[in-house]
């Protein structure tokens, strides 16, 4: 889905920087005269010593009382959409399937939710850790592994780190058939509140 809307959105508006760029470089070199054909009466660029936007287009609406709402209304939903899409480039990079290496000319989809899970019920075992979060990014045929864990304050990082990398992360290395999976482990600590003691 995300790759159709980008390649509608790039075309339209290659498009349109197209169209504009071309009436603009007819009018630019006078070429409408040249090759004899007229430009839209709408067309605000018909010659060299024309302007893009003259003042009278640029000052028309100044005084409505409409004209400044609707310009940042327009603003604000441009931005918004393009933060939408902006946040979507972020998301885009998550495999849905890891290809998993099988005997023959069979390939083996694995859901990579399915993979995420499994890693994390595998962490949330190990001592010490108290919440975990795993996401899978990269390529389906090379996944790497994001993984977040909130540890407990008896914690060892260390010995943490070692046993998670060790166990958790080569079991789901091996049970998916991977020749590796690159991993980037963010630790934090379980913040306890303060006890008043009276």
């Amino acid at each position: 889905m995300l790759k159709a809307v980008n390649r509608v959105l790039l075309g339209l508006l290659g498009l349109g920087l197209f169209a504009l760029g071309g009436g603009v470089l007819l009018g630019g070199l006078d070429l409408q005269r040249h090759w004899g054909f007229d430009m839209p009466g709408w067309w605000p660029f018909r010659g060299p010593e024309d302007v893009v936007l003259g003042t009278w287009g640029r000052t028309r609406w100044r005084e409505e009382g409409w004209w400044w709402p609707v310009v940042i209304a327009v603003l604000v939903v441009l931005l918004a959409l393009l933060l939408w899409w902006f946040l979507a480039q972020l998301h885009r990079h998550r495999p849905g399937q890891v290809l998993i290496e099988s005997e023959g000319d069979v390939a083996a989809r694995l859901n990579a939710r399915a993979l995420e899970d499994a890693i994390e019920e595998e962490a949330k075992v190990l001592d010490g850790i108290s919440h975990v979060h795993v996401r899978l990014t990269g390529r389906p045929a090379a996944p790497a592994a994001r993984v977040r864990l909130l540890l407990e304050p008896h914690a060892e990082p260390v010995r943490t780190l070692e046993r998670l990398s060790g166990e958790t992360l080569a079991d789901a290395r091996d049970s998916a058939g991977l020749d590796r999976l690159p991993s980037e482990v963010r630790l934090r600590e379980v913040r306890h509140r303060s006890h008043r003691v009276v």
